[in-house]
């Protein structure tokens, strides 16, 4: 496991979401980092249906109201706390959680090469 940089906190509004590519080498990653509070929470870019990427423009993954993660595709909703998807054809399937912490300020990954 090697720990990566992905941002700082400050570069993420609160409620807000941002995405990131991490390249390892088994290949370029894709993630989510949503921002509640002092947390980050950091998924793949991945919906668990198609495989698909789920933002709809650059750093835009969530519902219109901000309280999930939303596919651009067919609008599946996932939870920010753990990625469950709670509406839309996956239902019950989960993102892919990234180990994450924000440390001084900083969202550091663990990712595997």
């Amino acid at each position: 496991m090697n720990e990566r940089h992905l941002c700082t906190l400050q570069e993420i509004a609160d409620g807000r979401s941002k995405g990131a590519t991490c390249t390892t080498t088994r290949g370029e990653r894709e993630l989510i980092l949503v921002r509640r509070g002092e947390q980050v929470f950091v998924y793949e870019n991945s919906c668990p249906h198609t495989g698909a990427t789920l933002n709809w423009q650059p750093d835009e993954f969530m519902s219109f109201d901000g309280m999930f993660i939303q596919c651009s595709i067919h609008g599946a909703q996932f939870r920010i706390y753990d990625g469950y998807c709670v509406w839309g054809p996956c239902r019950g399937q989960s993102l892919r959680r990234v180990a994450a912490e924000v440390r001084n300020g900083e969202v550091i990954v663990q990712l595997q090469d």
